[in-house]
């Protein structure tokens, strides 16, 4: 399996690109967010997901590693392919999915194409009070990156604020909820203080 590409990018088209590494040109197929990432003719390297079906294998790329963890983890709720996991990483960023799973937003995922309210519905309801996913762990400072693979700033507040709330005896969804909807209110929170604003948010 295929799990990271460094190349040369040839070709940007609508929903894929085409990667030259030592001279053999991958399709991989990327979100809009990804694809905006890359410039032709300059090194890229993508985080792939490999996807092996009966009549084809597709390589789904990713600009850092916790995206793509968040593609497989889309995936693992009943209805959602790739393509409706794509369209919402077109639209949420990791932290926002984060969110938006804790706050119940069924519309923040409703913005992505091919995702309807039934479904949106769904999504939230499997992925409300999850932790985030875990990605493969790869360094940070790979040849050729131009994107940093550890979890997001804004991905790592909300897990430790949120650790910092379970310690306290409050239950991990409560936490995450809490959290994402001090987030909503103030995003220039400290790790203090988004701590005491989703213990406020608790007390609300």
């Amino acid at each position: 399996m295929i799990g990271m590409l460094t190349g040369s990018v040839i070709v940007i088209g609508t929903d894929e690109a085409i990667l030259d590494v030592n001279g053999v040109g991958y399709l991989v197929k990327c979100s809009g967010r990804t694809l905006s990432t890359l410039t032709a003719g300059e090194s890229a390297t993508l985080h792939i997901e490999t996807h092996v079906r009966e009549q084809a294998i597709t390589l789904f790329g990713f600009a850092d590693e916790e995206t793509r963890a968040w593609f497989v983890k889309l995936q693992s709720v009943q209805k959602v392919g790739p393509k409706a996991a794509l369209s919402i990483l077109d639209v949420l960023s990791p932290a926002e999915i984060l969110s938006a799973a804790s706050l119940e937003d069924k519309t923040a995922f409703s913005r992505a194409n091919g995702v309807g309210p039934s479904l949106a519905s769904r999504i939230v309801v499997e992925l409300s009070g999850k932790s985030p996913p875990l990605g493969r762990g790869f360094s940070a400072s790979l040849p050729g990156s131009s994107a940093a693979t550890a979890p997001s700033a804004d991905m790592v507040l909300q897990k430790d604020a949120a650790s910092a709330l379970v310690n306290l005896g409050i239950d991990p969804a409560q936490a995450m909820r809490a959290v994402a909807g001090a987030l909503q209110a103030d995003e220039g929170l400290d790790l203090n203080a988004l701590v005491k604003a989703a213990l406020k948010e608790l007390s609300g």
